[in-house]
């Protein structure tokens, strides 16, 4: 296909980076520049798939949510990434990309079942593959659903966009001293307890050795040179 380091990903992407600087909801600029970064990356040879998070939708409405019983919630969290999924479409389809939403919760009217070999014929007709509903299964958080879409669709790495550029021993935000890890282990990211994917998520791409690599999706270009194989990020593998 290409030169490219990995040329069949998933790409992980919070609801709330979509949210931009908000406190909640969707930033149309903020998905337009995602979507350039992965039209870029599609244009170099990459067949992307994506999970989308919901909490930039379902952190409006959690204060509500707060006392309800936990299998409701979270499939409310599971549609609010649904309306994640649409929006990441139709910015995708304005830079020319063919793009298919599949969702583990069955919504005919609005996109397709997830189906593993539906899927995957998209992959290879270049089409950009939007996994929504999670895994269709309450208590299992979106982390794990990219842990698991990543296996069935056979991609060479699960990459994690966030707001920051990589992974570090405590939040960079709030503490002006906080060390970057290079490279960790998955075992140092379940020892060190740091928040890369929950430890489900984590244990299942160890035990499939696929590796995972956390960088800053808000950095132009940033995308392109995680699949070029550019030292961008935290990588998160198995140890020698």
């Amino acid at each position: 296909m290409s030169n490219l380091r990995f040329s069949q990903v998933l790409l992980k992407i919070s609801g709330e980076a979509l949210a931009g600087g908000r406190p909640f909801g969707i930033d149309n600029q903020t998905i337009t520049n995602f979507a350039r970064e992965i039209a870029q990356a599609a244009a170099a040879g990459a067949r992307i798939s994506l999970v989308i998070g919901g909490g930039n939708i379902f952190r409006g409405v959690s204060d509500q949510a707060a006392g309800m019983d936990r299998a409701s919630a979270d499939y409310m969290g599971m549609l609010a990434t649904v309306l994640n999924a649409l929006a990441v479409q139709e910015a995708l389809e304005k830079q020319g990309m063919s793009t298919r939403v599949m969702s583990a919760i069955t919504m005919q009217e609005v996109c397709e079942p997830y189906i593993r070999r539906r899927a995957l014929r998209h992959l290879e007709k270049g089409r950009v593959v939007i996994c929504a509903a999670g895994t269709g299964n309450p208590y299992f958080t979106t982390d794990t659903a990219a842990a698991l879409r990543a296996m069935e669709l056979k991609t060479e790495a699960i990459l994690k966009g966030t707001k920051v550029d990589g992974v570090y021993d405590k939040d960079p935000v709030k503490h002006a001293d906080a060390v970057k890890f290079d490279e960790l282990t998955y075992m140092d990211v379940l020892g060190k307890r740091l928040r890369v994917m929950d430890a489900t998520a984590i244990t299942l791409a160890m035990d499939n050795n696929l590796p995972i690599v956390v960088f800053n999706m808000f950095t132009p270009g940033n995308l392109t040179r995680v699949l070029a194989g550019e030292p961008v990020g935290t990588v998160v593998k198995g140890g020698e």
